[in-house]
């Protein structure tokens, strides 16, 4: 393979895990936005939807739905996300809300206990939770080859089921009268809520989209890697949390050119390095850290607005 032919593979490599983590930093932006707040159990709620997918897998199984597939993919993308977004307005309410207005120590504290009682309660309550747990293979097999390329057909379906869910959400962000409230939140909430925007109603509908997106992202990791773990969104939600802030805290646009460079990065690391496949987050980390030392305040800048 020659080296141009190595650049374009690893680039569409890293592509396939931007796209996932660009999905997971998005959740981070929204949160900080809106409530101020950094929200470090956001990656649980990736795993947990995962999770959702596969129990509503092993029911549709138990009752004969696995035959029409795209119907069963359709069923299982829209049931994680609605049981994962319920999980995480409920537990927003009683966990994050009541210290949104403290110091950011406190709600990073409080979040922290938030991810790790989620990825507890999953590994506990779900049989054999502590183990690897088998993803349904539902996606098309078999690849496309150009030359020494190799592009899988279930990792272009990844791939463009996570620009579609970006595009609607920036369309839910910035057409909607639901994403105007969000944005007069972000920028001043006291102010909204002399124009009438209910606070505590944008607060759910900001977790309903955070956590929608993040198990969207979970059921892609699934398909991808074959496989789920309970543990796999402390690593997720610190990689998440990385994309956020190399694009700009606060900036929709920057989460997802944050989370595709890291993508990038991760892929490179592992192809060119001698033991990168062990140690790409290593690298990936190493270079967000250089460049946050350089730009603080990410690729596109963060969101800071002047109240008055």
């Amino acid at each position: 393979m020659s080296v141009l032919d190595m650049i374009i593979q690893q680039s569409i490599n890293g592509l396939m895990l931007g796209i996932m983590y660009s999905l997971v930093a998005v959740g981070f932006t929204l949160y900080f936005g809106v409530l101020n707040v950094i929200n470090f159990s956001h990656g649980d709620f990736f795993m947990l939807g995962g999770f959702m997918a596969l129990i509503l897998y092993g029911i549709a199984d138990t009752l004969g739905w696995t035959q029409n597939v795209p119907l069963l993919i359709i069923y299982l993308f829209l049931g994680s996300m609605i049981l994962t977004a319920l999980i995480a307005i409920i537990t927003a309410r009683i966990c994050v809300k009541p210290v949104s207005k403290a110091p950011m120590l406190i709600s990073l504290l409080v979040t922290l206990g938030l991810g790790i009682a989620i990825r507890e309660a999953v590994r506990v309550f779900y049989p054999r939770g502590s183990d690897p747990k088998g993803f349904p293979t539902l996606l098309p097999q078999g690849s496309l080859s150009i030359g020494n390329i190799v592009i899988r057909y279930e990792n272009v379906i990844i791939f463009v089921l996570g620009v579609l869910v970006i595009v609607v959400v920036n369309y839910l962000i910035t057409k909607t009268k639901m994403g105007m409230a969000i944005r007069a939140v972000a920028q001043d909430g006291e102010a909204a809520m002399m124009m009438g925007v209910d606070l505590d109603r944008t607060i759910d509908i900001t977790f309903l989209i955070g956590a929608a997106v993040a198990a969207v992202a979970g059921i892609m990791n699934g398909f991808y890697y074959g496989q789920i773990m309970f543990n796999m969104g402390a690593m997720m939600g610190v990689i998440g949390f990385s994309a956020s802030v190399i694009g700009g805290l606060g900036n929709v646009y920057g989460a997802i050119v944050g989370g595709i460079l890291f993508g990038l990065l991760e892929t490179f690391a592992a192809a060119t390095l001698p033991m990168g496949a062990e140690n790409k987050r290593v690298f990936a980390f190493f270079i967000v850290i250089l460049f946050l030392v350089f730009k603080p305040t990410g690729i596109l800048g963060e969101k800071v607005y002047e109240r008055v």
